[in-house]
């Protein structure tokens, strides 16, 4: 990791999600590795931090997050919007090495597991798993105890993201069809 980042206290870790950023989802089981791209995910509690996560069921990664009881929410930026889509397209099922190796991705292990944190994101939340076999079976719901969360201090400090002056590491927005929104300015209001 850069040496930009920074311990965010879980409980300012939902705001490392409230604006809707596109996640890339890590996991580790048995020394297999596994990454995988998601648009639908929120922080849904304060304390402790809770979010969801919604994983396919023929996913490879959410095979190694149910294994491993863990997993890793990184939040991806502009300048990594072609890995995200690279990640997106492939399935772990396909590749005889993992995805990680295969697009020549760097990570190293979180602090709480081994879930892999990816780098030159913006952002890091470790998980750990609040089994919900109903959730997870018929709406592909995971919810994850956040125990350590991370961010670039150049975009994220005192518990608030700034971007200006940092484009490429404004977070990207999934539309459709292989197309992003990033961030944009921000809009101060004061009541």
């Amino acid at each position: 990791m850069n040496g930009h980042v920074r311990a965010v206290p879980l409980a300012k870790a939902y705001r490392l999600l409230n604006h809707g950023p596109t996640v890339l989802v890590t996991a580790v089981h048995e020394g297999r590795r596994g990454i995988l791209a998601a648009a639908w995910n929120v922080a849904i509690d304060f304390d402790p931090p809770r979010v969801a996560v919604i994983l396919a069921k023929d996913s490879y990664t959410r095979s190694l997050v149910e294994a491993s009881g863990r997993f890793a929410i990184n939040v991806p930026c502009a300048a990594q919007a072609e890995t995200v889509m690279r990640v997106g397209s492939v399935s772990g099922h396909d590749l005889t090495t993992d995805k990680f190796s295969h697009f020549g991705l760097r990570a190293e292990p979180g602090i709480t597991s081994d879930a892999p944190l990816l780098e030159g994101c913006v952002a890091w939340l470790e998980c750990r798993l609040i089994d919900e076999p109903h959730n997870q079976e018929k709406y592909d719901l995971f919810i994850g105890e956040v125990t350590a969360a991370f961010a670039d201090d150049r975009v994220f400090s005192d518990g608030r993201w700034h971007f200006e002056g940092h484009d490429a590491l404004r977070t990207l927005h999934y539309i459709a069809g292989g197309e992003f929104l990033s961030t944009g300015p921000s809009i101060q209001v004061r009541l």
